[in-house]
């Protein structure tokens, strides 16, 4: 469970880095209130109401006060704090020499096999009290 948990932290984290970097930008082009393109990061293609020329100056003024472009624009963090071993504090850098240490010597076994009772001998037995009580693993 604490696995699983680690995984699903590490992943949403890795998310909100790059969420907060990233820059987009929406463009819209309506057509009096219908929207007619939505494009990300692009230019919107037009009706072509702009393009056509009309021959009355009243059918010219309508056709350029029908049409509108929107833009929504979504700047991202640029400037990242990066910090080096050459700018850490005497406090963080012991923290990440102290953290190096501790995580390298999680993984290391024991020089040696170490039994605790190895100067022991077993007691004598007398008696096999096994086939006294008549006790037996099948």
């Amino acid at each position: 469970m604490k696995s699983i948990f680690s995984k699903i932290l590490a992943c949403t984290m890795a998310l909100v880095v790059v969420f907060s970097t990233l820059s987009f930008s929406v463009d819209m082009h309506y057509c009096g209130d219908s929207l007619v393109d939505l494009a990300i990061n692009k230019e919107a293609k037009t009706c072509g109401m702009d393009m056509q020329e009309s021959t009355t100056p009243q059918m010219s003024k309508m056709a350029k006060g029908c049409c509108s472009d929107t833009k929504i624009q979504v700047d991202g963090q640029d400037e990242l704090k990066l910090n080096t071993l050459d700018q850490l504090s005497f406090d963080q850098f012991t923290f990440v020499a102290t953290y190096f240490y501790v995580y390298i010597n999680l993984f290391e076994g024991l020089e040696e096999h170490i039994v605790p009772f190895k100067a022991y001998s077993p007691p004598l037995l007398v008696t096999d009290i096994s086939v006294i009580n008549a006790t037996f693993l099948i």
